[in-house]
């Protein structure tokens, strides 16, 4: 018996990094997760390690640009589960460079899957969470958003935006019905780097990945406390860094 028994838990960006340690995790403490990402194969093989483990796993191929993608991951939670109690964003991508690169294709890209990814989960999710009574947004934002940097303005916005409206969520929802949860990571160790156009900011990141990235599974245990909650109490917002991280 894990302490996470009576959770369905949806995770989008579930394919890698810190929607894989979450999904992961949160398994091994009894939750059934359905796990969202692009790329199918390599949800194929989580879902498989996961039920390999004594863990329930189902897949959707979801882009989180595409509402009808959010809504199937959350019907197919509903259908093979029964219910959705959390939907955890985490999908998100950081193509960084300077504002006078004017990489404007960039610029769409992160509002589509950061911004917009996060809108048509909410969309998809809240009918569901509204129906039941309960239900619980967890979404992963950064530390960018909290100190702004150069390179990194249009992502900050994003996340920021992001935190912005989870916020106005939450004092919309103070009859108990929902709870909206925000986590900023720092420097994580993923594939974070893997879609910065800019060669010289893609270096430069990948060193400070190397030199003192945490595990994604720091970022997990944090969801974990946050979902793990009793129900009255609410954990708005956590940064999770590292301690050399300036």
């Amino acid at each position: 018996m894990g302490s996470l028994d009576d959770k369905v838990v949806a995770i989008t960006g579930a394919s890698s990094g810190i929607g894989a340690a979450t999904a992961r995790r949160l398994a091994s403490q009894g939750a059934a997760v359905v796990l969202g990402a692009r790329r199918a194969d390599r949800l194929d093989a989580l879902a498989s390690e996961i039920e390999a483990a004594g863990g329930r796993a189902t897949r959707v191929t979801v882009d989180v640009t595409r509402a009808e993608d959010l809504e199937r991951l959350v019907e197919t939670a509903v259908a093979t589960y029964g219910r959705l109690d959390v939907l955890v964003s985490n999908a998100g991508i950081g193509p960084i460079s300077p504002m006078s690169a004017r990489r404007r294709t960039d610029w769409d890209a992160m509002i589509d899957v950061n911004l917009r990814g996060v809108l048509h989960g909410i969309d998809a999710a809240l009918p569901v969470f509204e129906a039941r009574g309960r239900g619980h947004f967890v979404t992963i934002v950064s530390t960018a958003g909290l100190k702004i940097v150069p390179t990194m303005a249009v992502y900050a916005a994003t996340k920021n935006a992001v935190r912005t409206i989870l916020e106005g969520l939450r004092q919309e929802s103070t009859d108990g019905t929902l709870k909206t949860t925000a986590i900023s990571p720092g420097y994580v160790r993923t594939e974070f780097g893997d879609s910065i156009t800019d060669p010289a900011i893609r270096d430069e990141i990948g060193r400070g990945m190397e030199a003192f990235a945490l595990d994604p599974d720091a970022v997990a245990r944090a969801v974990e406390f946050a979902v793990d909650q009793p129900w009255e109490v609410e954990i708005g917002e956590m940064s999770i860094r590292p301690t050399v991280q300036g």
